[in-house]
C-alpha cells in the first residue's frame, strides 16, 4: 500500500505541474487529448494532428507469477504527422520490482523501451467505427520482471472504435512475437472496453485475455477507471484491475494523465 501511495503521490504532483504549463494556453486555441490510458485497449482514433501527446501515469501491482510486488512508472508519447498516421514511443523509466522469480531481477533498474506507428484505414462516420492498423517494436529488452501478458520483440494490432446509444468502444485484436533465447512464439490477445460518460466523469470497464504461449496459459482479467478532463488537453485517471486467473496478476493500482502540448509543431493544414 505505501507503493500505491507513492505513486498516487507522484502522479498528483505531475498533475498540477502540468496543470500550471497548461493554464498559460486559452482553451480556445487548444484541441482535444486523446487519452489512450488508462485502459489496456487503445483507441483507434488518432491524436490532433502536429500537437505532442504525452501519457505518463505510475502502478503499483503485487501477487504475480514473476514478482511480489511492482512499482512502476510508464510513459507513452505520441505524434500524429498526417491526417491517418501517428508515431508512437512507449517506455518504462524506473521498475522497482521484490521477489522477481526465473531470469527476472528485483530491485531499481529502466523498464523496456517500444517504438512503432498507427495508421488509420477506415475513418468513422455516421455509423461507421474507426478502424486502425498499428505496429510495435521493441528497442530495449529491461531484466525487470513483467505483469502476466509478458513481453514482446514485435507487435501488430487491429484497432476499433465506436460510438453507440451513449456509449463508447474501444476494441483491440493483438497479435505479439515473444522470445525466450532462441525460441519463438505467437501470443493473441483480446481487450473490449466500455466507458460512458457522468457529468464531467467518464467511468470505464474493461475485460481483456492474452495467451501465455511461454507457459501454456491465458491470462485473463477486468479493469475499471475513472477519468476527468481538467480541461481541454489534461485529463485526469486513476482505477484499478484485477485478474482472474491463476497465472494474472492479481491487483494493480494506477492513476496518471494525459497532456497534450497546447502548442503545434508546425504551420496548419487541411486534417481531412
Amino acid at each position: 500500500m505505501r507503493r500505491l501511495l507513492l505513486c498516487a503521490l507522484v502522479a498528483s504532483t505531475a498533475f498540477l505541474f502540468v496543470a500550471r504549463i497548461g493554464a498559460q494556453s486559452s482553451a480556445m486555441e487548444t484541441p482535444e487529448a486523446n487519452p489512450g490510458r488508462p485502459t489496456v485497449s487503445t483507441p483507434a482514433t488518432l491524436t490532433p494532428v502536429g500537437y505532442l501527446q504525452f501519457e505518463n501515469g505510475g502502478l503499483y501491482a503485487e501477487t504475480s507469477p514473476e514478482f511480489t510486488t511492482l512499482f512502476g512508472i510508464n510513459q507513452v508519447t505520441k505524434l500524429t504527422v498526417a491526417s491517418r498516421l501517428q508515431l508512437l514511443a512507449l517506455s518504462e523509466p524506473l521498475a522497482q520490482a521484490s521477489g522477481a522469480t526465473g531470469d527476472a531481477l528485483s530491485g531499481n533498474r529502466p523498464g523496456e523501451v517500444f517504438a512503432g506507428f498507427q495508421a488509420v484505414v477506415l475513418r468513422g462516420e455516421g455509423h461507421k467505427p474507426t478502424v486502425s492498423l498499428s505496429y510495435i517494436r521493441r528497442l530495449y529488452a529491461s531484466p525487470a520482471p513483467e505483469f502476466d501478458i509478458g513481453t514482446f520483440k514485435n507487435s501488430a494490432l487491429i484497432l476499433v472504435s465506436d460510438d453507440l446509444a451513449g456509449f463508447h468502444f474501444d476494441i483491440n485484436g493483438i497479435f505479439s512475437e515473444q522470445t525466450k533465447g532462441v525460441i519463438r512464439r505467437g501470443q493473441f490477445g483480446q481487450t473490449l472496453s466500455i466507458s460512458h460518460p457522468l457529468r464531467r466523469l467518464t467511468v470505464a470497464g474493461e475485460l481483456w485475455h492474452f495467451t501465455q504461449p511461454l507457459t501454456g496459459r491465458n491470462a485473463v482479467g477486468n479493469l475499471w477507471a475513472v477519468s476527468y478532463p481538467v480541461r481541454k488537453n489534461l485529463v485526469l485517471d486513476a482505477g484499478f484491475d484485477h485478474g482472474l486467473t491463476p497465472s494474472s496478476t492479481q491487483w494493480e493500482g494506477f492513476a496518471g494523465f494525459t497532456y497534450l502540448l497546447p502548442h503545434r509543431l508546425w504551420g496548419f493544414h487541411d486534417q481531412k
